[in-house]
């Protein structure tokens, strides 16, 4: 999960991080989960254990709100789906057109909404793991 990251570096800096700002903004938003009423976290995969283990020591009602906006954004991509197939009879192959249809402005995220809730806990299991592994290999010497 740990990945190399500039962030550090960049809020270190006030003269690079208001320049990196308004890039950063449209990155987000031409990224579009948050049209589709997902959080920055809800974009995490589920297939190491650390996010799984974080996932299962989130708050009830958390957990409930990142499926339900799960759900929402994956039923909003599938039913408002227009897919239009062209069979050409010099090619076999399909050629389908994907419209997605957004949520409407009201139901989409605002950034205010877009605060890390998963992040958190990835970093204190991978602190809690670290420590484990320091402590199982720590050599005790008698004196």
């Amino acid at each position: 999960m740990s990945a190399p990251s500039f962030a550090g570096y960049i809020v270190k800096r006030p003269w690079l991080k208001s320049w990196m700002k308004p890039l950063a903004n449209w990155y987000i938003d031409a990224a579009g989960y948050r049209k589709l009423g997902l959080r920055g976290d809800d974009l995490i995969p589920e297939e190491s254990e650390t996010v799984l283990l974080a996932l299962k020591r989130l708050p009830p009602k958390e957990a409930y709100d990142r499926v339900f906006r799960l759900r929402r954004a994956f039923q909003v991509s599938e039913t408002d789906v227009n897919v239009q197939c062209i069979l050409d009879t010099d090619d076999p192959l399909f050629q389908c057109s994907l419209q997605h249809q957004l949520l409407p402005a009201d139901q989409q995220t605002k950034p205010e909404e877009d605060v890390p809730y998963l992040i958190p806990l990835i970093t204190e299991i991978e602190a809690l793991n670290k420590e484990r592994d320091d402590l199982d290999t720590m050599i005790v010497k008698k004196k």
